[in-house]
């Protein structure tokens, strides 16, 4: 039952722009699916389930481009434990603060872990800022961030 209900699920967002998880409910529901909002609420968990922005200006869910999630946060954790001191947002901009000579090498891992949202990075010494697709993206990224800082 739940590997169908996920599967339709990714139907679901493939084929409309589904924004809140009451949409998502209901569309299952008109497919003959019964499920409760924390099921749901999981079930977005389960399959990495994102919120993008779409072209009117709205979110929509979205399967992740981030490939292996579980490997990328495993990268993820070292890299901030090895060597970042600080992380905070202004607007689309994630500026990182690391250990002296470590900027070049935290961006270059970040770049190369296809985290959704990234658009590019920059690195001085102990500097690095990640341009983020919007400011919602750039929010998302500094708390998964906070989280493994503490």
């Amino acid at each position: 039952m739940k590997d169908a209900r996920q599967s339709e699920i990714l139907n679901i967002i493939r084929s409309s722009e589904v924004e809140t998880q009451e949409q998502l409910l209901d569309e299952l529901k008109l497919r003959g699916f019964s499920a409760t909002q924390a099921t749901i609420s999981r079930d977005i968990k389960d399959l990495r389930l994102v919120k993008e922005l779409t072209g009117s200006g709205g979110y929509r869910y979205a399967q992740s481009d981030r490939k292996n999630a579980s490997t990328t946060d495993h990268r993820l954790r070292n890299i901030l434990k090895e060597g970042v001191i600080s992380v905070d947002v202004a607007q689309n901009i994630v500026v990182v603060r690391t250990m002296p000579g470590l900027a070049s090498g935290v961006c270059s891992a970040l770049d190369s872990m296809d985290i959704a949202g990234i658009v590019g990075s920059l690195a001085g010494d102990d500097t690095g800022i990640l341009i983020m697709r919007d400011s919602a993206y750039a929010q998302q990224f500094n708390s998964e961030i906070h989280k493994h800082l503490h």
